[in-house]
């Protein structure tokens, strides 16, 4: 009975695993089913081992991978394969890919392997190793099978930007230096690279193969540069070509991937017509770290002198203002470099010649002429003339009576009463002789109010409208506009928290200082101890004010420099008790005894 039972079973699982074998459509009783089974590996095939393509096959395919047929139960029309290429020995960590859907092969173009290569990192014409293997599946990415893995030697190429330039000659002019004047455009370059490229424009004299070249950086994913006038004069001098001369220069991008690959684009020329650039002069030397003037010896942080803007002199001529301590030693440079530098003795320049020196400290005005190689050293100062002042028309009446206060390097500050008549600037006690050399009178005038620029042997200011005490500021600091600064100097108060019995930073209701004339004001109150005061020529805030220059100084009876461009407020004496302020605006003191 057992065997009986047995034999039935086993006939039973035989009908039925062939029934799974051989289904039959019940409907229509005629064709059996088709049978869905799972796919296998791929077998990739490479038409290459070895491939070093050049610029010439961006296009041309370089590389054929065919493959196996998966053998999945599809449509083999929606069969994916994605080819993917690593560094070998990577294990596919960094991998690039290609996409194909259904064909059992593809091509890698010379561009479109270089990509790939580029943004592995790979050396530029350096042959390496790449790893390939081919991943297939159902178009929705089910049933994933690797293939084998190819080791193929692969050398990328350099995939440059092609240039262009608007203009093949170009001629530009100081008056329209800040026109524009030319554009390089230029194509991506490393094409299929997926990452930064960072191009730089360089350029060099015709002919010198870049060998002494000059850059200017552009950026990443730009692909034009406009440049000024100026600038592509700049270049041309930059290169060697003499301003009021033609010249031709070369350019070409250089391009540089994240990962270190470079190219260089095509070389373009440019005929530049130039002419003489703006010259910069520099004062350096061994006073500049004790005078708040940069560093000894320093060029590029030098202070720079005044250019004369005349016709007769533009370029030429220029000047400072400047206080030196005693035996100061000073050089002349065209430039914040000593590439061109002057010094010199007898009011004579030589290239590199011995220092310039003053013996004696105090504020000088230095005027140097480049082109003819003459300086002059002389006092520096700056006072008021005209009918309007109390020194006439007269230039021997205004110094010291009727000056300006030196308050730095190209800056002076002044108090005078005004009426009307006619008034000007000047430097010396004698007017302009008209010579144009450096040891000339400088005086300075302007048709315009406050706030507006000077010029050398300009015209008269502007009539006073309302006769009285005025406070006039010279001010050089910008050596490209001079300028001048006119407020009424009528009060000056003392304000602050370290006055007994003065509401604390009230200006209304602070005391105001007597002036004596030479812009001395002097006034005596009690003082608190260790308090702060400053100085508003007004009797609110926005007038203009003094602040502490001294450092921090309590001293009794002892000078604080003082300044009106910015600083912490004063300090008042240790010990508190009447005092006697004078505040002198020629000297820039502040005294309390």
């Amino acid at each position: 009975m057992k065997q009986i039972s047995k034999l039935i079973l086993a006939s039973l699982v035989l009908l039925v695993t062939f029934s799974a074998c051989n289904k039959t459509d019940n409907l229509t009783k005629v064709d059996a089913l088709p049978v869905y089974q799972l796919g296998v590996s791929p077998v990739l095939a490479s038409s290459v081992t070895t491939t070093a393509p050049t610029i010439t096959d961006t296009s041309n395919a370089v590389i054929n991978f065919s493959w196996t047929n998966p053998k999945y139960s599809n449509d083999s029309s929606t069969t994916k394969y994605i080819l993917e290429v690593d560094s070998t020995g990577k294990n596919f960590a960094n991998k690039n890919s290609k996409t194909v859907i259904g064909a059992l092969s593809t091509t890698l173009t010379g561009r479109e392997l270089n990509g790939m290569l580029l943004n592995l990192g790979f050396r530029l014409g350096v042959s390496q190793s790449i790893d390939v293997r081919l991943i297939s599946s159902y178009n929705n990415n089910n049933e994933r099978y690797t293939s084998n893995v190819l080791k193929i030697m692969v050398t990328p190429f350099a995939d440059p930007a092609i240039l262009t330039s608007a203009n093949a000659a170009v001629t530009v002019t100081l008056a329209n230096a800040a026109l524009a004047s030319n554009t390089f455009s230029w194509s991506a370059a490393f094409k299929n690279y997926s990452g930064t490229v960072t191009y730089t424009l360089q350029y060099d004299s015709s002919g010198k193969n870049f060998t002494s070249l000059n850059e200017m950086p552009v950026g990443a994913s730009l692909y034009s540069l406009s440049l000024t006038q100026g600038q592509m004069n700049q270049t041309a001098l930059t290169e060697n070509v003499p301003g009021g001369n033609v010249g031709k220069i070369e350019y070409r991008i250089k391009a540089v991937t994240a990962l270190g690959a470079i190219a260089y684009s095509n070389v373009v020329s440019v005929t530049i017509t130039t002419y003489v650039p703006i010259l910069r002069v520099y004062l350096p030397g061994g006073y500049q770290a004790s005078t708040g003037n940069g560093n000894n010896w320093d060029p590029p942080t030098a202070p720079e002198l005044i250019r004369d803007l005349r016709a007769g002199v533009f370029n030429k001529m220029y000047y400072i203002y400047i206080f030196l301590p005693a035996n100061a030693e000073f050089k002349i440079t065209i430039g914040r470099s000593w590439d061109v530098n002057y010094g010199g003795s007898g009011g004579v320049l030589s290239g590199g010649g011995a220092n310039l020196t003053v013996p004696t400290a105090g504020f000088y005005r230095i005027s140097v002429n480049i082109s003819t190689l003459e300086y002059n050293i002389t006092t520096g100062r700056m006072g008021f003339v005209g009918g309007a002042t109390g020194a006439g028309w007269d230039p021997p009446s205004v110094f010291p009576n009727f000056a300006l206060g030196n308050s730095g390097t190209n800056l002076f500050v002044g108090l005078t009463t005004f009426t009307t008549g006619g008034w000007k600037l000047i430097d010396n006690n004698q007017w302009d002789n008209g010579s144009q050399t450096v040891t000339e009178t400088r005086s300075y005038g302007s048709n315009g109010g406050s706030g507006s620029t000077m010029g050398v042997n300009g015209p008269n200011f502007p009539d006073i409208t309302s006769a009285g005490r005025y406070r006039l500021i010279w001010d050089g600091r910008d050596v490209d506009n001079i300028k001048y600064e006119m407020s009424p100097g009528t009060e000056m108060r003392v304000v602050g928290n370290g006055m007994t019995g003065v509401p604390d930073w009230n200006p209304g209701a602070s005391p105001q200082m007597v002036y004596g004339g030479n812009g001395i004001w002097t006034i005596t109150l009690p003082l608190d101890a260790n308090e702060e005061i400053k100085f508003l020529a007004g009797n609110d805030w926005g007038a203009f004010d003094y602040e502490d220059n001294s450092g921090g100084s309590q001293s009794v009876g002892t000078p604080r420099k003082i300044q009106w461009s910015g600083g912490p407020n004063f300090r008042t004496p240790a010990t508190a008790g009447t005092y006697t302020i004078t505040l002198n605006e020629n000297l820039q003191t502040v005294t309390i005894n």
